[in-house]
């Protein structure tokens, strides 16, 4: 954040609980944000309406059981690719758009990518390191298969700690 009034405003104590109770339940009436605020639904429609087009709020979605669908297999693939000019942005784009693939990461360290994915079986994971593999510029790839998943929380104010939240007011 470069510190401007506007970006600093975006982050008050109001913004915070509006943020992490929709969090929870994006489904909530405006007047159940405005009598559990403390503020009038115009107030809240306006801060929303802020925050959706700061970019603060991306996107609103239903979230989905992915077993529900059978997706209950998760692969955790390290992806090595050949250091060329571009490469990260080029092979990054190829890899979040194969089937099955649910979070790509571009990392330091020993693997260059780190590739989440959500399938229904073994032989879509063995296409799916076929598909990997065969993307001009990947070296190799190491995967692993998780066994049983502990958490799966993307939340952003779940994540919080009380300073990490109080830093956000600084600005």
């Amino acid at each position: 954040m470069s510190g401007s009034i506007e970006e600093r405003l975006l982050f008050d104590e109001t913004n915070l609980a509006l943020l992490e109770r929709i969090e929870s339940d994006f489904d909530v009436s405006l007047e159940t944000l405005s009598n559990e605020l403390g503020i009038s639904k115009s107030t809240v429609h306006y801060r929303l309406t802020k925050l959706r087009e700061s970019g603060v709020i991306r996107r609103t979605v239903a979230e989905l059981d992915p077993v529900a669908f059978g997706l209950d297999m998760v692969m955790i693939t390290e992806v090595s690719v050949a250091h060329e000019k571009g490469y990260a942005d080029e092979i990054g784009e190829q890899l979040k758009a194969l089937p099955g693939v649910q979070q790509v990461y571009y990392t330091m360290g020993d693997a260059d990518f780190v590739v989440i994915s959500r399938l229904q079986n073994r032989d879509q994971m063995n296409n799916l390191i076929d598909e990997v593999v065969s993307i001009k510029g990947v070296d190799e790839t190491s995967s692993r298969f998780v066994m049983k998943e502990l958490t799966t929380d993307t939340g952003v104010f779940s994540n919080l700690s009380s300073a990490m939240r109080a830093k956000l007011l600084e600005y």
